[in-house]
C-alpha cells in the first residue's frame, strides 16, 4: 500500500510541475474598508464585462493579476453595497495600487450572504446562524467549513456521501446508510443541525440532506449549547442552506455515474426587483441511483424555494421552505450478518435483501422563517423559526434469527413514522465598550416543541425455519414464508401506542455570553452560560424533567494578525429518554471539555491550519441493552466514558491553483466507569463508532493560462487505523476493523460558463467496509451465538458531470 500511495503522489506532483509561460500583463492591487475603517471581508471586485476578478481576503486586499494593457472599468459590488466604479488604465509591467472605502459599514456588510465566500477552500466567517460576531480565528472554539467548492470538486451529492473526509477525526462506522447520516467525531455521535437548529427528531433524523440545497458545512467541535441549544460534548455539524444572494446568477448541472447514476440540479438566483429588495432563489434536483448491491434503490427529488426582503435599511426577512422526497430500498438492506469467518467473508456485492419487499417511501418537509433588525450599526436582533414535518412509510430488515450453520432467517418489520418539530430562536448581537474593554455579546432564547410516533410493532419472517436463507447459497426466489401484509388501515397513532413509538420532548433555554476584548481586542476572555429546562418522554412512556446550567469559559489571544491560540473550558446537558430494566428513570447525560489549541492564516489568508487537543469526560449516556432479547427496547447506563485527542486541519490555497485540504486525528476513547449492576461493559472497554488514526488529504491544481487554462486534477485519500467496532462486546478483546484505505481522484475543465468534473472512487478497488460485532446476537438458538456485521462500500466506481452557469 505505501508504494500504491508513493506512486499516487508522485504522480500528482509531476502533473501540479507543468507550468505556462506568463504574457508581459500588469497588476491591480489594494485595499477596500468599510465606512467604520474595518476591512471588507469577500467583497467582489473585477473588470467589468471582462472575465476577470476576485474577492478581498479577511483583510480586505485584494490583487488582479495578468490585465492586459489597455483601458477598463474596475466595479466593486456585493449583496447590500452600493456598487463602485473607477475608470482604469493598465500598461505592461505596470503595479496599480488602488484603495476603496465603501459607504456600508462592517455590522451591514456582515448581514448578508456573501457570494465571495464561493469557489474558496478556505472560510474565514461563521454563518449568521452560528452567532457568532468575529472571525473563526478569533474564536476560542475549533471551527472547520466544508465550502460549496469543495463539494462540487469531489461530486458530493448527500451528507452520507463522503463529506467527512475534511474534517479532522470524523467518521462513519455503524449507520443508516443514506437515511440518516449519523456521524461520530471525538468519541460520540455528534448532533446534526440545520440553519442553526437541532433538527434531530428523537433518535432518528434529519433526512441526509441532498447537496442541492447546501451552501456550506459548518463542523463546530466540542460543546455548542452557548450557541445552538442542547448539544453532545462533541461537538455538532450546521447545515446551511442556499439563500437569495442578491446576484442575478443560475447553474444547471448532469450527472452520471455507475451503477446507473442520473442526477440533475438546478440553482436559480434573481432579484425580483430592480433595487434588489426583493429576492428569490430556487434549487432543486432529480435523481435516480442502483446499487453495486443487487435490488437496491435510492431515488430522490428535492424541492427548495426560497425569499428575502429587504423591509427596509435595518430589516431583512427571509423565508424557506424544502421538500426532500426519498423512495429508497428497505432501511437496513446495506447490513450482512455472519455467524463465522469474520467480516468481508461474503462477496462484496451480498445482499440479505429480498426483491419484492416494499421500499421505503419518506416525504421530508422543513420551512425556515427569519427577521433581523439592525439596531445600530453595532447591534442586531434576529428572530426565527422553523417548522419540519417527516413522513415515512416503509419497513426495515434484520435477521430475526442467526444459525451456527451458516444460515439465518431474514425479518421484515414496518416502519411507519411521523415527525412534527416547531422550533424558534430569539437573540441580539453587539458590541459596546467600557473603558478600554471591548465587549462582544450574545444572547437569547430558544425553545421548541417535538413529537414523533412510529410504528415498528408489526414483523414477519420472509423464511421459515425449516427453509432458511443460505448464505452460501443464496436463493432470492420467492421467499419460503411469502411476504408481509401490515396493518396500515388503523391510524398510526394507534398502531404506534401500541408499538410503544410515541417520543416527545418539549425546552425551553436562555443564555448570555460576552467576549471581552483587551490589548486592542489581542487578548478576549470569554464568559457564558446557558440554562435550560426540558420534559420528554420515549417509547409510550412517562415524561422526565430535567433543568440545569452550564457554564463557559474561553480565552483567545491573538499573537499577531495571523496567528491565534485559544484555551477553552464547557460543559454539556443533554436530555435523554429510555426503558430501564430496573424500571428507573435515566438522567441527562452531562459532560466536560477541556480544550487547546492554535490557529494560523497563511500567505495572506489564502490558507489556515488548525491545531488542538481536547479531553471529554461524558457521563450517564444510555446505549442498547446488549441482553435484549426479540422485541425488547432496554437500555444500560454506560456510567462514564473518556475521550481525548489531537486534532489537526488544513485548509486553503497553498498557490495559485494548487488548493488542498488535509486532517489527521488521533482520538482515543475508553469506558472509566461502570454504572452499578452493569455486567456487558467493562471498564477499559473501547468505546464504539470510532478509528483511533484518521487521516485525510484531498489535493486540486487548475492551470492558470496558456491553452490549457482551466485543466486541472484532483486526488485524495482516507486513512484509517484503529478502527473500533460499533457495538461494545463487553470485554476488552474488541473485535475491531481492520484499517481502510481509500484513493479517489480525477480530471477536470472549466472556463467562466462551463465546468466538466470525472472522478474515479476507490480508484484501488478495495474490499471496504465498516460494521460491529455482536457476542451475543439475541435470537440465535443458543444465547451465546457470535455475529460478524457489516456494511460493505462500492467497488471502483466513476461519476461524471456538466455544469451550465448562466
Amino acid at each position: 500500500m505505501k508504494i500504491q500511495l508513493q506512486n499516487a503522489i508522485l504522480l500528482f506532483f509531476t502533473i501540479f510541475s507543468i507550468s505556462a509561460s506568463a504574457q508581459q500583463n500588469a497588476t491591480i492591487k489594494g485595499k477596500i474598508t468599510t465606512a467604520d475603517g474595518k476591512p471588507a471581508q469577500y467583497v467582489s471586485i473585477g473588470l467589468k464585462n471582462k472575465n476577470l476578478g476576485t474577492t478581498t481576503n479577511a483583510n480586505g486586499e485584494y490583487t488582479l493579476q495578468r490585465v492586459k494593457p489597455g483601458s477598463y472599468t474596475l466595479k466593486i459590488s456585493s449583496v447590500g453595497v452600493n456598487a463602485q466604479e473607477k475608470e482604469v488604465t493598465a500598461t505592461a509591467g505596470q503595479t496599480l495600487v488602488l484603495d476603496f472605502i465603501l459607504t456600508e459599514n462592517s455590522q451591514a456588510l456582515n448581514e448578508v450572504t456573501i457570494a465571495g465566500i464561493k469557489n474558496k477552500y478556505k472560510v474565514s466567517l461563521p454563518s449568521a446562524s452560528l452567532r457568532l460576531n468575529e472571525p473563526i480565528l478569533e474564536a476560542p472554539q475549533n471551527i472547520q467549513t466544508i465550502s460549496d467548492q469543495v463539494i462540487k470538486d469531489q461530486q458530493i451529492i448527500s451528507m452520507s456521501d463522503g463529506l467527512i473526509r475534511n474534517v479532522s477525526g470524523a467518521t462513519r462506522l455503524e449507520h443508516w446508510g443514506d437515511l440518516y447520516t449519523n456521524i461520530t467525531m471525538r468519541g460520540s455521535q455528534i448532533q446534526a443541525m440545520r440553519n442553526g437548529f437541532n433538527f434531530v427528531s428523537s433518535y432518528w433524523g434529519p433526512l441526509t440532506e441532498d447537496m442541492s440545497i447546501v451552501d456550506h458545512i459548518e463542523f463546530v467541535k466540542g460543546p455548542a449549547g452557548f450557541m445552538l441549544g442542547n448539544g453532545d460534548p462533541s461537538g455538532m455539524y450546521n447545515v446551511v442552506t442556499k439563500k437569495p444572494s442578491g446576484f442575478n446568477k443560475g447553474e444547471v448541472s448532469f450527472t452520471l455515474g455507475s451503477y446507473d447514476l442520473y442526477r440533475t440540479t438546478v440553482d436559480f438566483d434573481r432579484r425580483i426587483t430592480t433595487d434588489g429588495k426583493l429576492l428569490f432563489r430556487l434549487n432543486a434536483a432529480m435523481q435516480t441511483k442502483g446499487s453495486f448491491r443487487p435490488f437496491e434503490k435510492n431515488d430522490r427529488y428535492t424541492f427548495a424555494p426560497s425569499l428575502s426582503y429587504q423591509i427596509s435599511n435595518n430589516t431583512k426577512f427571509t423565508a424557506e421552505y424544502t421538500l426532500q422526497n426519498a423512495k429508497m430500498t428497505e432501511v437496513g438492506s446495506y447490513y450482512i450478518f455472519k455467524p463465522d469467518g469474520g467480516y468481508a467473508s461474503l462477496p462484496r456485492n451480498f445482499t440479505l435483501t429480498q426483491p419484492g419487499v416494499q421500499p421505503t417511501r419518506i416525504n421530508d418537509h422543513s420551512v425556515f422563517l427569519n427577521l433581523q433588525h439592525n439596531f445600530s450599526t453595532d447591534w442586531k436582533l434576529t428572530a426565527q423559526v422553523a417548522y419540519s414535518k417527516y413522513l415515512q412509510t416503509g419497513t426495515s430488515s434484520w435477521p430475526s434469527v442467526i444459525n451456527a450453520n451458516n444460515t439465518v432467517i431474514r425479518n421484515v418489520g414496518i416502519w411507519d413514522a411521523e415527525s412534527t418539530m416547531k422550533l424558534a430562536q430569539f437573540f441580539i448581537n453587539g458590541e459596546v465598550k467600557t473603558g478600554g474593554i471591548n465587549h462582544r455579546i450574545i444572547a437569547g432564547f430558544d425553545g421548541g416543541k417535538k413529537d414523533y410516533l412510529a410504528d415498528w410493532g408489526q414483523s414477519h419472517d420472509l423464511d421459515l425455519p425449516s427453509s432458511p436463507f443460505d448464505l452460501n447459497n443464496p436463493n432470492y426466489g420467492f421467499p419460503s414464508n411469502g411476504y408481509p401484509n401490515f396493518d396500515r388501515d388503523t391510524p398510526l397513532e394507534q398502531r404506534a401506542i401500541a408499538a410503544g413509538g410515541l417520543m416527545d420532548q418539549k425546552y425551553l433555554s436562555g443564555y448570555v455570553q460576552d467576549e471581552l476584548g483587551f490589548f486592542n481586542n489581542k487578548a478576549r476572555l470569554t464568559l457564558a452560560g446557558r440554562y435550560t429546562y426540558v420534559s420528554q418522554s420515549a417509547w409510550g412512556g412517562p415524561s422526565d424533567k430535567a433543568k440545569h446550567f452550564t457554564p463557559r469559559i474561553g480565552l483567545s489571544v491573538s499573537i499577531d494578525k495571523n496567528t491565534a491560540v485559544y484555551a477553552v473550558y464547557d460543559e454539556a446537558f443533554t436530555p435523554q429518554s429510555g426503558l430501564l430494566r430496573s424500571g428507573g428513570t435515566p438522567d441527562p447525560i452531562t459532560g466536560t471539555n477541556h480544550e487547546i489549541g492554535i490557529k494560523k492564516d497563511w500567505f495572506d489568508g489564502k490558507w489556515n491550519t488548525t491545531l488542538s487537543a481536547y479531553r471529554i469526560l461524558k457521563q450517564n449516556e444510555l446505549t442498547g441493552d446488549p441482553k435484549n432479547k426479540a422485541g425488547e427496547t432496554f437500555s444500560i447506563v454506560v456510567g462514564e466514558k473518556r475521550a481525548q485527542g489531537i486534532e489537526f486541519d488544513l485548509r486553503g490555497e497553498i498557490t495559485d491553483g494548487l488548493k488542498l485540504i488535509a486532517n489527521y486525528a488521533y482520538t482515543d476513547g475508553k469506558v472509566t466507569k461502570v454504572a452499578e449492576g452493569v455486567t456487558s461493559i467493562v471498564v477499559g472497554e473501547i468505546v464504539p463508532g470510532f478509528s483511533k488514526h484518521t487521516t485525510n488529504a484531498w489535493l486540486t491544481y487548475t492551470l492558470q493560462s496558456g491553452a490549457l487554462k482551466g485543466t486541472g486534477i484532483s486526488g485524495g485519500f482516507t486513512y484509517l487505523a484503529g478502527r473500533a467496532t460499533g457495538t461494545y462486546d463487553g470485554s476488552n478483546a474488541n473485535k475491531n476493523l481492520p484499517n481502510y484505505f481509500k484513493l479517489d481522484g480525477g480530471l477536470f475543465w472549466e472556463n467562466k460558463t462551463v465546468k466538466i468534473t470525472a472522478n474515479a472512487f476507490n480508484i484501488l478497488d478495495k474490499y471496504l467496509f465498516s460494521g460491529a460485532y455482536y457476542t451475543n446476537y439475541w435470537n440465535a438458538p443458543t444465547y451465546d451465538q457470535p455475529a460478524y456485521s457489516w456494511q460493505a462500500e462500492a467497488p471502483r466506481n466513476y461519476r461524471l458531470s456538466i455544469a451550465y452557469k448562466f
